[in-house]
């Protein structure tokens, strides 16, 4: 088995190449469920979303999120209703967050509604949301204004200045049912190309699923999301100089230095991760931006060599 902690565009993007590189059911895939949003009165999970819709080679080429060729007449229609737009949904995606809302509010668990949902998608991958317990990542502006992730991220486009990140909610939270026991039973964990801190952070601070990480007997490989000091996407190179690391391959490995064996960084860090094979981590180095569908199966190959290899090593 397989394991991925992912969350972001990134991590959708490497478990779509996963999917063609080992066998779908030796595929479990635990999800970061802070991004996850009430809009229009239905339950949205992003993250969730993406690996769902990437294991079924339906993830949006062009946007990296959402369903491919769908279209968005209702969020037109809700505009010229006065409703709030910022947060595009597909028609198509509608009807996910539709399914899931009905499910949960029949008394359905977030697993349990994930489970049925991929299901009747025909995922035959494991798809896990991190907890059932609602984790809410919150921003904390330099102005005092504490703002949910799709409000930093979509609406205010990343642009305020951060004070804090915390996970709202993670202190009482428990692990989803088998997260915990796949991180235990793995040949191998991967770490997403996802950022540290607000998609694989939330994963981490939900209480023993870090110290599953440290007890598995599985090699943990991590993909870095950051080249040449910045994100490929997004705020992560910025979050992480917040949380007081750099913004480098050597600020990823720090947020994961506790359980990481293997880091996978890519061409242009080349110089950086000589440096970084001087302790005891392993440093490698690959394509990471993945441009096309080769490149998805290419980082996937190589990422999976990379933890049999460590495997080997550990063993």
């Amino acid at each position: 088995m397989i394991v991925v902690l992912t969350g972001g565009t990134g991590g959708a993007k490497l478990v779509q190449g996963l999917h063609h590189t080992v066998p779908p059911e030796n595929l479990a895939v635990i999800v970061n469920t802070g991004d996850d949003v009430e809009w229009w009165g239905l339950h949205v999970s992003p993250d969730i979303d993406s690996v769902l819709y990437a294991l079924v080679d339906a993830l949006s080429t062009k946007r990296g999120w959402g369903l491919e060729n769908d279209s968005f007449r209702c969020l037109e229609r809700m505009a010229r209703l006065g409703q709030p737009t910022w947060f595009s949904l597909g028609d198509l995606d509608l009807a996910t967050h539709l399914t899931r809302t009905n499910l949960l509010r029949a008394g359905k668990s977030l697993s349990a509604a994930t489970a049925e949902i991929a299901r009747r998608m025909g995922v035959r991958s494991q798809v896990l949301p991190m907890s059932d317990d609602r984790i809410a990542t919150m921003i904390e502006t330099v102005n005092g204004a504490n703002l949910n992730f799709q409000e930093y991220f979509v609406r205010e486009r990343h642009q305020v200045e951060v004070r804090a990140i915390r996970f709202e909610g993670a202190e009482q939270a428990h692990p989803a049912p088998g997260v915990v026991e796949n991180i235990g039973s793995a040949e191998a964990v991967i770490l997403a190309p996802s950022n540290p801190v607000t998609s694989i952070g939330p994963i981490l601070a939900v209480p023993g699923v870090r110290e599953a990480l440290r007890r598995t007997s599985a090699p943990i490989v991590a993909v870095s999301p950051i080249i040449g000091g910045e994100a490929v996407s997004g705020p992560a190179a910025v979050l992480m100089r917040r949380k007081g690391w750099p913004s480098t391959i050597a600020g990823v490995a720090r947020a994961y230095e506790d359980f990481l064996d293997v880091l996978v960084v890519d061409l242009a860090d080349h110089a950086d991760a000589d440096h970084l094979r001087e302790g005891d981590l392993h440093v490698l180095c690959a394509n990471t931006v993945m441009k096309s569908q080769d490149d998805k199966r290419e980082l996937a190959r190589f990422t999976l060599h990379a933890a049999l290899q460590a495997r080997g090593a550990k063993v």
